[in-house]
């Protein structure tokens, strides 16, 4: 990328990536944040704070990006990935009830916001940011029997296995998000970008998602009132007339 385009991209400040189970999305989130040189918030978080707090990894998988609430080792998840994010959030007491957790976990998201140069993996963080114009909000989709062959050779484990596991994780995610943010994962309106791996490589895949970044981060410059695909658009030449469906 030519130093313009870094200098650029350096002023959009998170890429958020959601991701159908099996797409290969936690993959091209790590390998854009190491092109990039950003800092990377996926699941591999949780790995360490359960390390940091003396839980079981079962334990933490089990709250994470679901309904239940594991606030206190998102909190502390902060200062393993970046100190300047746990300076900015305020200490949250043991035995938080739902809304406090909740409340807790907004807090993380602004804090890796505030922190800057962060692709963040799930974690509804593309509700939380939707405002924020110089975040690129991403989906990574597959057709389904792609994403088993991915489960299956990724996780070793059986066909019917990798089936169970794909189920389970989605139907979780889509409880957790319609529970905290009452809102639907596959709406193509949260993201600024969707990308389908079936044939695509992931290679590609995150070439794809450093390009989108840097045009979204050259229209940063562009009032809100000017924006969208009605801008700078000349009127038909004829008038245009309804297609004929068959009868």
């Amino acid at each position: 990328m030519r130093d313009d385009h870094l200098q650029l991209v350096a002023q959009m400040k998170a890429v958020t990536v959601s991701r159908e189970y099996g797409s290969g999305g936690g993959e091209i989130a790590a390998r854009l944040a190491q092109r990039l040189n950003w800092t990377l918030f996926d699941h591999a978080v949780v790995q360490q704070v359960a390390h940091k707090l003396g839980i079981s990894l079962s334990e933490a998988e089990e709250h994470d990006e679901n309904e239940e609430s594991l606030g206190d080792a998102l909190l502390r998840a902060c200062q393993l990935i970046q100190p300047t994010m746990s300076a900015t959030i305020p200490g949250i007491p043991q035995g938080m009830d739902d809304k406090i957790y909740r409340t807790a976990f907004r807090q993380v998201i602004a804090a890796a916001f505030a922190a800057g140069h962060v692709v963040i993996v799930g974690r509804g963080a593309q509700f939380l940011l939707a405002s924020q114009r110089d975040v690129l909000h991403v989906r990574i989709i597959c057709p389904f029997e792609q994403r088993v062959i991915y489960v299956m050779r990724r996780e070793q484990l059986s066909r019917s296995d990798a089936v169970d596991r794909i189920h389970y994780i989605e139907q979780g995610r889509k409880r957790a998000v319609q529970h905290q943010y009452h809102q639907d994962l596959s709406n193509p309106l949260l993201y600024d970008f969707t990308v389908n791996t079936h044939v695509l490589t992931l290679e590609r895949a995150v070439d794809l998602l450093q390009f989108a970044l840097l045009s979204k981060a050259e229209r940063l410059s562009v009032p809100d009132d000017q924006l969208g695909p009605g801008m700078n658009v000349t009127p038909y030449l004829q008038e245009l007339k309804d297609f004929p469906f068959p009868p």
